[in-house]
């Protein structure tokens, strides 16, 4: 074949078969949030220092936040409905690989690394955090329908006092907790009461995980990295 005839072929290929745009995640089924939700503010901590390791996490290759598309729809409306009364969504995880869950429980296994109790976890020891079931061998967050989350002021971007940061492992992050304000109780609510309108469940020990009921891979634990 001729170079110009290459370069008809070439072209015509490319013209039949685009390539994949890069804001598309490389599993089937699942969308990147920025590009479902309008105003929602990202602290994607795991690809970052900020966290309770203190250094970015395997699997997160950009601080971008990925959910599968059905958990990512019901967010959207979640989103509408806060927006309702002044409020946005601000996100911290979603997907997340299972690299990175097997980064975590390296990580658990040295007692020599407690750079981060003092803000994460001051009254725990590490083996309380599998114990209490604040780091688990399998993460619900890599079947891609669980995410992490608060509120913030949409015109500010200053978040909603929930009485504890995110990531703070002990009992005031619990919900129904009695050692939160009441202010600080209904601002948990307000955030609890939105997610469950639009098909969302708590778990109990953390104010800001919640998990699409109806999630579409309930056994599938991915690995995919996000980037």
């Amino acid at each position: 074949m001729s170079r110009a005839g290459a370069q008809f072929t070439l072209l015509l290929c490319l013209l039949i078969s685009p390539p994949l745009r890069a804001d598309q995640p490389t599993q089937e089924g699942f969308v990147y949030l920025d590009q479902v939700l309008k105003t929602a503010r990202y602290d994607v901590r795991y690809a970052g220092t900020e966290n309770f390791v203190g250094e970015p996490i395997d699997g997160y290759q950009k601080a971008r936040i990925i959910l599968t598309r059905e958990a990512a729809t019901a967010l959207a409306a979640v989103e509408k409905d806060v927006a309702l009364s002044g409020l946005a969504l601000k996100i911290f995880d979603g997907y997340r690989p299972q690299r990175a869950v097997e980064d975590f429980r390296r990580w658990a296994a040295d007692p020599q690394d407690i750079r981060q109790k003092a803000r994460y976890y001051p009254q725990l020891d590490k083996p309380a955090l599998f114990r209490d079931g604040y780091i688990a061998k399998h993460s619900g967050h890599s079947r891609g329908s669980t995410v992490d989350l608060t509120l913030v002021d949409s015109k500010t971007g200053e978040e909603v006092d929930m009485g504890s940061p995110f990531d703070f492992f002990g009992p005031i992050s619990h919900h129904g907790t009695a050692l939160v304000s009441v202010q600080q109780t209904r601002n948990r609510e307000t955030l609890r009461q939105a997610m469950l309108r639009h098909g969302f469940e708590p778990y109990s020990a953390e104010w800001w995980h919640y998990t699409l009921k109806t999630e579409p891979y309930p056994q599938t634990y991915f690995d995919f990295p996000v980037q």
